[in-house]
Order: structure tokens, then sequence, then C-alpha cells
């Protein structure tokens, strides 16, 4: 079980690594190359960028879990039908996302919160952003589908190749070129195209169970894949909403330094996310394909060890940023006042992601059995009920400290009301009896 999960789980999490590694090397360069204020900039931007990701994650998920599922209970067709029609509601919504966002740009990041110095620059990369929205989204959602698809290195090998591709155009664009934040923006597209490219061939040769053709949409089996997939979706809402919040509450305690300050501690805990979601997606296809197959042990194993491997995880990045966070925030910026205020708020930041990562496990875990609602709760408990509530009592009595804290304590009990309300293994055994029901009545309706 442990070598099953480890291969799906490393390449899904090294995938997710260096995808979010380029982020933060697109970070570095933003702040080296243009400026402090640049940073602030995309952090503006970054709100409504990540709802963007979580409407992918949302449709790679449920798309995903469906999918893993008809495979194990060998209902090829169905599979297919899904898959076909999640790309094709995807590509529908990356369009309409392009012609907004390019139409409105000022009026958009008004409403994110940018003061007059920040909204030129965020409008621009916004803009660019908003051009390169298919790329950057449907590289998400077939990532998942490959790896559904039984084949999580080339998700992975797809994902690495993109990510240096950035990387590279992100120095040539910002440093040689001189573009600027546009220039940012315009790489990690591109990047994107290459990701995609390297996908696509996998269902036109029909390398898997999978491929592309023409369907028309059902929307029920739509509104199924939305309600799976939806959690994800919030749980990237929230961590929007987490973004904006402290945008707002440091915008107000500090001003514009405090902006710059939290992208920084951005850029670097998004790496340990992102690891942390890598497993989690390299958990949900065998969870959902053993769910498929009714095999309670399993789909049990596999959290288990998903809990296991994100706990080494998490709270091997917080030591990593306690001892070396001072040089990793030097990288970012120069001014030795943020770098003082980023690496005290990193090494509290990054201890909500060890408790965090058992909840993140838990939404995803529900999300492979089809209990959505219980996911829904985590992202809302965590992110739109508690963390409000933390953010205006803990600055009151800890001042820029309680900030960085708050996080931490929303997760903190999320964890514990959601271990009161929702027995994993109870809810379990629950949800399989009514998959046995559900097929009694086939057969009942089969046999008259």
């Amino acid at each position: 079980m442990i070598t099953q999960f480890l291969s799906y789980a490393v390449p899904s999490s090294l995938a997710n690594f260096i995808s979010s590694l380029y982020t933060v090397i697109d970070g570095i360069f933003v702040g080296q190359g243009v400026g402090d204020s640049a940073l602030a900039a995309v952090n503006i931007v970054l709100p409504l960028t990540v709802v963007l990701i979580g409407i992918a994650n949302m449709l790679a998920v449920g798309g995903g879990a469906l999918v893993s599922k008809n495979i194990g209970a060998n209902n090829i067709d169905k599979a297919v039908s899904i898959f076909r029609q999640v790309v094709k509601l995807l590509l529908i919504i990356c369009i309409s996302i392009t012609i907004v966002c390019v139409a409105f740009p000022q009026q958009i990041v008004r409403m994110l919160g940018a003061t007059d110095n920040l909204a030129p620059m965020a409008e621009e990369y916004l803009k660019y952003y908003a051009i390169f929205c298919t790329p950057n989204l449907v590289g998400i959602v077939l990532n998942s589908f490959v790896r559904n698809d039984g084949r999580p290195k080339l998700a992975m090998i797809s994902t690495m190749s993109g990510a240096v591709v950035n990387v590279i155009l992100d120095y040539v664009f910002i440093f040689p070129l001189s573009m600027g934040i546009k220039g940012a923006a315009i790489a990690t597209g591109l990047g994107q195209i290459v990701t995609v490219a390297m996908l696509i061939p996998h269902f036109i040769r029909k390398r898997g169970v999978l491929s592309f053709g023409k369907i028309s949409m059902d929307k029920d089996i739509l509104k199924e894949v939305t309600n799976i997939g939806f959690p994800s979706f919030l749980g990237q809402l929230s961590f929007s909403v987490i973004v904006f919040l402290h945008n707002m509450a440091l915008s107000k305690f500090m001003g514009e330094i405090g902006i710059s300050t939290y992208s920084i501690i951005n850029y670097i805990t998004t790496n340990i996310y992102m690891v942390l979601l890598g497993l989690t997606f390299g958990a949900q296809p065998l969870i959902s394909y053993n769910f498929g197959r009714k095999d309670k042990s399993k789909m049990l194993g596999f959290y288990k060890v998903n809990i296991i491997a994100s706990l080494i995880v998490s709270i091997g990045a917080a030591l990593v940023c306690n001892l070396f966070g001072t040089h990793i925030v030097g990288i970012f910026t120069t001014d030795p006042q943020i770098a003082k205020l980023a690496y005290d708020g990193l090494k509290i930041a990054c201890l909500a992601y060890i408790i965090g990562s058992v909840n993140l496990d838990t939404l995803v875990y529900y999300q492979a059995v089809e209990i959505p609602k219980f996911s829904n709760l985590i992202s809302i408990f965590k992110s739109m009920v508690f963390l409000p509530v933390c953010l205006f009592v803990l600055p009151k009595v800890f001042g820029l400290n309680g900030i960085w804290a708050s996080v931490l304590t929303s997760e903190s009990i999320t964890f514990v009301v959601m271990l009161i309300i929702a027995n994993v293994n109870k809810y379990t055994d629950i949800v399989l009896n009514k998959e046995d029901n559900k097929d009694e009545s086939l057969e009942e309706v089969a046999i008259m």
C-alpha cells in the first residue's frame, strides 16, 4: 500500500513543488527586478488567481474522483464521457474569464483593494495573466486526469518542463528585455502552454482509458462533478479569502509595507501548501478507485498513509522555515525592515500547515468518497467563520503576531470541530452501505 501511494503521491507532490517553486522564482525576479511594490501588486491580484485555480481544481478533483470510481467499477464508457464533458465545460469557462478580465481590469483590481500606487501594476499583471487563462487552467485539469488515467509520471514531467520554461522566460523577460510585471505573467502563460502540449498526446493517441471526442453536455453529470469538486473550489476560495482578509488587515495595520511583507510569506508558504496538495492529489485516485471497488480497508489505509506523509512534510517545512528563514526571505527583498517582518511572520505562519495538512487530507478524502458536505464545512469553518473572528480578536491582544497566528488558530479550531461532528470511520461505513443499497436497487430494476 505504501509503495502504491508513493508511486502516485511522490510524482504529484514533486510536480506541485516544482510548480510552486517557479512561482517563488517568479516572485524573486519580480522583487529583485521590478521592486517591492510589484510584489504587493501581484499579491493584490492573488485572491482572484487563486479563485480561478479553484475552478480548475473543482473540475479536476470532481471529475477525477468520478472517473477513477467508474474505472474501478469497470464503467469505462461513463468515465470517458465524464472526462470529455469536464474539458468542454472548462474551455467555455476559460474563454469567458479571459473576456471579462481583459475588458475590466481596473474595476477588478480596485475591488480587490488596490491602492492608487499599486493599481496600474496590478491591472497590467491581471490583464496578461487573463490572456493565458486557458492554458493555465487546462494544464491543471489535464494533469489531474492523466494521474487518474494511470500516468502520474507524465503529469510530473509535463509540470516540471513547463516550470523550467517559465523560469528561463521569467529571467529573460524581466531582466534583459525589461518587460516588468507583465513579463512575469507572460512567462507563466507560456510555461503552461508547454505543459498542455505535453499532456494532449496522451488523450489524442489514446494511451490510457480517456480520450478527446465530441460529447453533449449532461447537466446531471456536470452537477455531480461540481458537487464533488466544489470543496476544492471552496478550499481555494478560502485561501483567496485568507489572502484578501490579511491584505485588508495588514493594510490597515501597517500600510503597503505590510502587504509587501505578506506577499513574501505567501510565496514561501505556498510551496508547503502545494506539496501537501500534491500528496492528497496522489492519494485521491487511489481512494476513489477503491471506493468504486468498495474496499474499505484500502480506502482508510490510503487516507492514514496520506496523513502520516503530510505531517512529515509540514513539520519538516516548519523546521526549515525557522532555521533558515532569514536566508530564504533575503532572496526576495533587500529592505532590512521588510526582511525582518517577513521572517518573524514566517516562523508563525508556517506552523498552520501542520494541523492544516490533516484538514486538507480529510477534505479530499470526503470528496473521493462523495461526501462533499463535510469537505465544504472544513473550508467554510477555517476561512469564513473562524478566521475573520481570529483576525479581529488576535491582533488586539498580540499585535502583528496575532495576524500571523490567525490561520493557525482557525485551522486548529476547525480540526477539533470536525473531529467531533465527522468521524471518518463512521461515515465511510455509511457511504459504502449507500452504495450497496444503490447496487441492489439497480439489480431489482434490471430483473423487472
